[in-house]
């Protein structure tokens, strides 16, 4: 069984899939006519403008949708993902996540538009959407057995990749580091989680808008710190990153196809992993929010992608290289590509979180070491969070509002489940290691179904984000009123 999952696996995070993903992208990039990319500043003006009393409907302001957005990407993709694409990819794979992440804002703020335009309330009074409802409202109800797919593969994929993975993680790193039993962490972090996911998206946005920014800003300092104390060191990292990206490791030896396609592929796949652009889980939240013009809480949507990949991804990558825990031996070169390519780093080379925790313990001593492990538990913590509203949705598609309340006790005991786990690793040790496979597998097959959507309901973005940038021109002062524009549907 682990054989055939691994097989579809490789063929779901396969080149296919990952070309798709930045495909649709440069696709949706070109057609907005790089709209998402230059409008980065009026996005952050958006976020933060005051809206004051409108017509708004929704459940969450925009600031929390997004909030609730970041809440399930800004994870252990961040710290130990990103350590394992330069551990395995070199340094270059840095370049390839940044370029990742500038198509990937088109892929956001298209998810963000039909998000709002398609989304319905349900029986609770609740602004609900996503990929799903924008297949049915958008497509046609001829294409429900796509909408259905995805709604099924994000439900399963919400207790692994979202809970199981994220619990498990918590309780080894804390068992690891601090003796601290399993049993205890499960009870904690079930408890936590119910707490807040009982209380559904309106508490979940209301704890995300607390966490998220706290976590992420805390975070980005100490990691800024890290690179200023290294101040010397920029360059050198900045100049890594170049020519890696490219190949161009050993001086005189001219362009490694090899090295360069070793660096684009962990770069690319990493950095999709981290902000989930194009995978269809951030639109679930962007359309509970109080917005009801679907272009502007698109441009709001993309910041996700800025936040997660360009800002806290840099810093991780940015620390580790200015640090200089990373021997000469351990980079990719033309005598280790071969064994880079099967995903194995030579021995003696740290990859992944411990990577990251070298390189802040290189600075803050024995401090440092702690920074890693409560920042992979806070991270792990807020995923759940955000993932629980994304399975709820998908499970009231398929089953109606009444597998709400079900569903969030299945998902609290499997948080309670997974983390205790770890107190049985050599029992069920197998079990959590296909479990993880299969999360993972389930969670690129969401990109499919809601790929297909974004491609062929590109004209109505395209068209909508055009007239409303034609009527912020004519307004007086440069920028949208919210309040007096006409309201999208």
């Amino acid at each position: 069984m682990e054989s055939i999952i691994q097989s579809v696996n490789g063929f779901v995070w396969g080149p296919i899939m990952l070309l798709l993903l930045v495909g649709t992208g440069l696709f949706l990039t070109i057609g907005l006519k790089g709209m998402s990319i230059v409008k980065i500043p009026y996005a952050f003006r958006q976020l933060f403008r005051k809206r004051g009393a409108n017509t708004d409907t929704g459940d969450v302001s925009p600031f929390a949708a997004l909030m609730t957005a970041l809440s399930s990407t800004i994870g252990t993709g961040n710290i130990a993902g990103v350590a394992a694409a330069i551990a395995i990819g070199g340094p270059g794979a840095v370049f390839w996540m940044w370029l990742t992440a500038v198509v990937g804002t088109a892929t956001k703020f298209a998810e963000g538009v039909l998000a709002v335009r398609y989304r319905e309330i349900d029986s609770n009074g609740n602004r609900v959407g996503g990929p799903m409802y924008y297949i049915k409202n958008g497509l046609g109800t001829k294409w429900m057995p796509l909408a259905l797919a995805f709604a099924f593969f994000g439900m399963f994929a919400s207790w692994g990749t979202g809970n199981s993975i994220q619990a498990n993680s918590v309780a080894d790193v804390l068992n690891a580091e601090y003796s601290l039993s399993p049993w205890i962490t499960a009870s904690v972090l079930a408890l936590g989680a119910g707490a807040v996911i009982l209380g559904g998206i309106k508490r979940i946005g209301s704890v995300a808008s607390k966490i998220v920014p706290f976590m992420a800003g805390s975070y980005i300092v100490l990691g800024l710190l890290v690179v200023f104390m290294n101040f010397d060191a920029i360059p050198g990292a900045f100049g890594m990153i170049f020519e890696s990206a490219f190949g161009l490791q050993e001086a005189g030896t001219g362009i490694s196809i090899g090295l360069m396609w070793l660096a684009m592929r962990m770069g690319v796949a990493r950095g999709i992993f981290s902000n989930e652009a194009g995978q269809g889980s951030a639109p679930i939240a962007h359309a509970a929010a109080q917005n009801n013009d679907p272009v502007n809480q698109g441009t709001i949507a993309m910041l996700g992608t800025v936040i997660d990949t360009l800002f806290v991804c840099t810093i991780t990558a940015l620390v580790i290289l200015t640090s200089g825990v990373i021997a000469p031996d351990c980079l990719a070169g033309p005598e280790n590509l071969t064994q880079l390519m099967t995903g194995v780093q030579p021995a003696g080379c740290d990859t992944g979180a411990p990577l990251t925790s070298s390189a802040f313990a290189a600075q803050y001593g024995d401090i440092g070491r702690h920074i890693i492990p409560i920042a992979l538990s806070v991270f792990a913590f807020t995923t759940i969070l955000g993932w629980s509203y994304y399975g709820e949705r998908c499970a009231a598609f398929m089953f109606t509002e009444k597998a709400i309340l079900p569903y969030r006790l299945i998902y609290i005991f499997v948080v309670f489940a997974s983390a205790a786990a770890i107190a049985l690793e050599d029992q069920v040790g197998n079990i959590v290691n296909l479990f993880w496979l299969m999360a993972d597998t389930l969670t690129g097959l969401m990109a499919a179904p809601n790929l297909i959507a974004l491609i062929f309901l590109s004209p109505i973005v395209f068209k909508l984000t055009r007239d409303y940038f034609d009527r912020e021109k004519e307004a007086s002062d440069g920028l949208v009123d919210q309040d007096d524009l006409p309201r999208g549907p």
